[in-house]
């Protein structure tokens, strides 16, 4: 049976997560309905990160199975047709092994974290950033973040419904910068806890607004409890960016 792996890119302001869920609107949903429009077969796809609910995406990574081996092109171009309407687009389809899977064959993932800092709120990107009307010190958050680099006990940075076995967890990079009138925050590992991306940057807008200090995020990490944690970033400014195989 003839594997595929497909490149996403989402707008998840409208979507209940990427999870398949009954009678709610999810992008897994949306490219399954797809799917079965375009060859008739009803098919359940693997995905490299189940995205939260207003998550977006730029590089998700699936993978699926088909009866008929069809050209990876056609795959792309016939599932793209039928996503017309849906804020989801197939950016490239390759045909590949049996046993590579989207999830479990991943060796990275890749998430950037938007917040925009001026007065006035986003027009063109409503939806799609964390707006803040004071200004962070992307240096200082910058400088805090180093503190997570490594193998850890994320607890403190972890959802209190986790299903991971182990809060532990190794972050290879974290990386906050100044972009315009936007601070972007970078962050790199085999996998993350759910919510563990949006709990660290939520601490760390506190450092930039000067509310923590730089140590204090060393402090709530080593602490390994849920209540030591920032505020939690919302879902609009969290977009899953790439996955390394």
């Amino acid at each position: 049976m003839p594997r595929y792996r497909l490149t996403l890119e989402y707008d998840g302001s409208g979507y209940n997560g990427f999870q398949a869920q009954t009678d709610q609107s999810t992008v897994q949903g949306a490219v399954e309905t797809a799917i079965t429009a375009f060859c008739g077969e009803t098919v359940r796809l693997a995905a490299a990160g189940r995205t939260d609910t207003g998550v977006h995406a730029t590089g998700q990574v699936i993978s699926l199975d088909l009866e008929k081996d069809w050209p990876a092109r056609t795959v792309m171009n016939a599932l793209n047709a039928h996503l017309i309407g849906e804020a989801i687009s197939v950016l490239d389809c390759i045909g590949v092994d049996g046993d590579w899977h989207a999830r479990f064959s991943a060796t990275g993932r890749r998430y950037l974290y938007r917040i925009l800092t001026r007065p006035g709120p986003p027009a063109l990107d409503a939806g799609r950033v964390w707006h803040m009307r004071k200004p962070l010190d992307a240096d200082a958050m910058q400088a805090a973040a180093q503190s997570l680099v490594g193998l850890h006990d994320f607890t403190t940075f972890r959802d209190v419904n986790c299903q991971s076995k182990s809060p532990e967890k190794t972050l290879d990079v974290a990386d906050v910068r100044r972009v315009g009138d936007e601070v972007h925050l970078v962050f790199e590992a085999r996998s993350f806890l759910h919510r563990q991306v949006r709990s660290m940057t939520g601490t760390l807008a506190e450092v930039g607004l000067g509310r923590w200090e730089i140590g204090d995020v060393a402090a709530a990490l080593a602490a390994r409890d849920r209540s030591a944690c920032g505020p939690v970033a919302p879902s609009t400014g969290l977009y899953l960016t790439g996955v390394s195989y």
